[in-house]
Formats: C-alpha cells, structure tokens, sequence
C-alpha cells in the first residue's frame, strides 16, 4: 500500500536531466514511476492509451529497466494492465469502478472528518487554511492539474489531523486510485468554485469542533463529486 504523502507534480521538463541528477535525489526507479503515473492521471496518457517500454525510455530519458520496474509497480496498483496480444495499456475508466471507489471513500472520509474535528490541533487548522488559500488564489488561472493536487493535499490533511495512521493509509490508497476522476471533474471551472465552497464547510465544521457537521459536510463534498463524474463520463 502506498504511503501517504502529498502529491507533487513532477517537473517532465526536466525529465532529460533525471539520469545526471539521480544519486543527488530520487532513484531513477521512483522518477520513472512518478513521472508515467503522474501522464496517466493527468489524461495525458488517456484511458486505453498503449504503453511501450522503448518509447517511454526515450521519452523520460530513463533506461528501460527503471521504466520496466515503473509499469509493474503501476500494475499492482490499478493504473495499467497487460491484454494478451495488445500489450500494456492505460487501465480504462470504468463507471463501476468509480462509483465503488466513492462509495469507500464515503465510509472511510465521513469517518475521518468526524476524527479530525474531534483531534485536530493548531497546526493541522493552520495547514487546511493554508491549502484553502492556495486553491482560491489558482481559481482565476483554470489550472487543472493544480487544482487536483491542492485538491489531494486537503484530503490528506483531513486525515493527518484525524490522528489515525491506519486511516490514513487506507485514504492516501484510496485517493491515488481515484486521482484521474478528480482531474475529470475538475475540468469544468465552475465546479473548481464549488469545489472550495465545499472544503470551506469541512473545515469550518472541524474548527468547530462538530464531528456531526464534519461528517455530513464530507457527505455533501462526496456525493457533489459522484454527480459531477457521472456527468461527464
């Protein structure tokens, strides 16, 4: 399972300059992984899009072992899969699949909102504003991939403050796998506006201290979600 942690884009300009700069930071394993995940959640690589070793190699400009080691991690984790005869492919978007996704997320979100108003600290407060902030100001700028980053980074602080390390694997997993949905809703600017609203009152319940309006707040948030992605599959 993943750890959790905040998502960052990785810089793909960069991407010739990643073997030279390997031992200083990451392994090349890890810039290979970030860098096709991060293609495949931002529709870059769309839903049924062929993956090959070789192109992706001369792509990133990373040897095709790192590359090899990135697709299976990817795999494992749902993002892409082999079809006999076709070969590897971007893992379509399935209805199914996201409506099981939100009904977890339902279940497992509500709960941590309801922790979190219950054990959050100043620091935790302080971090969700900060975040809030952020994706106010990126509004004008109609960016989507920033946007669903400063979306997952205030769900992850939710379940930071919700002081539970279990919970917060099981989100961070949750979250990954539903990255691509968030960028789909996001494409609509007007629902990046709705998006903050709906943020603002998670987090106006949590400073209150009121885990039944944390609670139905993350309802309102998820299920908003769930109307918006059947609306544009």
């Amino acid at each position: 399972m993943n750890r959790p942690g905040r998502y960052a884009s990785p810089d793909a300009s960069k991407a010739p300059a990643a073997a030279a700069t390997s031992k200083a930071g990451k392994s090349l394993n890890m810039q290979a992984y970030e860098l096709v995940k991060h293609r495949i959640l931002t529709l870059q690589f769309p839903p049924g899009a062929c993956l090959n070793e070789a192109n992706l190699s001369q792509l990133l400009n990373i040897g095709r072992t790192p590359i090899h080691q990135a697709l299976n991690r990817l795999t494992l984790e749902g993002m892409i899969q082999v079809i006999p005869r076709k070969g590897i492919i971007v893992k379509p978007v399935s209805m199914d699949e996201v409506m099981e996704n939100i009904e977890i997320r339902l279940v497992n979100e509500m709960c941590c909102a309801r922790l979190a108003a219950l054990r959050r600290d100043e620091r935790d407060i302080a971090e969700m504003k900060r975040i809030l902030a952020d994706a106010r100001k990126e509004l004008p700028t109609q960016n989507i991939e920033r946007q669903m980053i400063l979306d997952h980074d205030f769900h992850l602080a939710i379940s930071t403050a919700a002081k539970n390390r279990m919970l917060t694997d099981i989100l961070s997993n949750l979250h990954d796998q539903s990255l691509r949905f968030w960028f789909i809703s996001l494409r609509e600017h007007e629902h990046h506006a709705a998006v903050q609203d709906e943020h603002q009152a998670v987090l106006d319940a949590i400073i209150a201290q009121d885990p039944d309006a944390a609670s139905e707040m993350t309802r309102n948030h998820i299920e908003s979600f769930r109307r918006n992605v059947v609306r544009l599959l």
